[in-house]
């Protein structure tokens, strides 16, 4: 199986609302996601992505468009957390993202992973699949999701 690998980086804030130490404070992180996607190569000529399973600009435009750019400088909340979503619902114009889940590292890739799923499904009929998510919390944890 041959695959291409993007990384790109975000700034977002989270708590952990039961965490024992630090991390049920308010605090936030420069995450890295790195997301693998595979499929055969592209055998067009003349078209710009011959060669390639996708070109690694259309790679990162879908992720800005579907992850990226909706986190970044955000704050990822989770939505059963009411005492820090109404202090953020307070602050006017503030940028507050829902997560379903209380929002550690595990749980922000199994999220991210499912937002980029879709955007990259098979967009050139050449099989091309989202098989892998890093997300780095911090250089030294992260957590991976694969394909099924």
């Amino acid at each position: 199986m041959l695959t291409i690998t993007r990384k790109l980086e975000f700034d977002a804030g989270h708590r952990i609302p039961d965490h024992k130490s630090q991390c049920r404070n308010l605090h936030g992180h420069r995450y890295t996601v790195e997301i693998t996607l595979a499929g055969a190569v592209i055998e067009e000529e003349g078209s710009s992505d011959n060669g390639m399973i996708m070109d690694f600009s259309d790679v990162k435009a879908l992720a800005k468009q579907h992850l990226v750019d909706v986190w970044d400088h955000a704050f990822l909340v989770y939505k059963k957390d009411s005492a820090v979503r109404e202090f953020l619902e307070s602050i006017p114009g503030h940028k507050t993202v829902i997560i379903d889940s209380i929002p550690t590292v595990e749980n922000l890739a199994r999220t991210a992973f499912n937002l980029l799923k879709a955007a990259y499904q098979d967009r050139y009929g050449t099989g091309l699949r989202l098989q892998k998510l890093v997300l780095h919390e911090t250089p030294n944890c992260w957590a991976e999701i694969t394909a099924d």
